[in-house]
């Protein structure tokens, strides 16, 4: 069984900064990815930041240049630090984990950024 443990949400002022963590155990082989996901209330789940085993990391749009994305191969583990943050990044983040036939994922954490 591979498990996904997040941590790191909380509340934030608007133009504040959070750093989330997600550290994979159990048993797996290497993923092909690890990255993170959010989703706002009555929005789907959409793809925020991915670091895949070969090729470029990809951002979404919305986050380019505020967020940055970084993997730990050696320990299993993906980071999302988030500057800049805007009323509109409020949402459960959740960590994603794509195996060799399934994907992953963690509990969920909150972020929420309010004045």
């Amino acid at each position: 069984q591979v498990q996904l443990v997040e941590s790191g949400g909380g509340l934030v002022q608007p133009g504040g900064s959070l750093r989330l963590s997600c550290a994979a155990s159990g048993t797996f082989f290497r993923f092909t990815a690890m990255g993170w996901y959010r989703q706002a209330p009555g929005e789907q789940r959409e793809l925020v930041a991915t670091v895949p085993n070969s090729g470029s990391i990809f951002y979404a749009d919305s986050v380019k240049g505020r967020f940055a994305i970084s993997r730990d191969n050696a320990k299993n583990t993906v980071d999302l630090q988030m500057n800049s943050l805007k009323p509109e990044d409020t949402a459960v983040y959740y960590c994603n984990a794509r195996g060799t036939t399934r994907g992953y994922w963690g509990q969920g954490t909150q972020v929420t950024v309010s004045s």
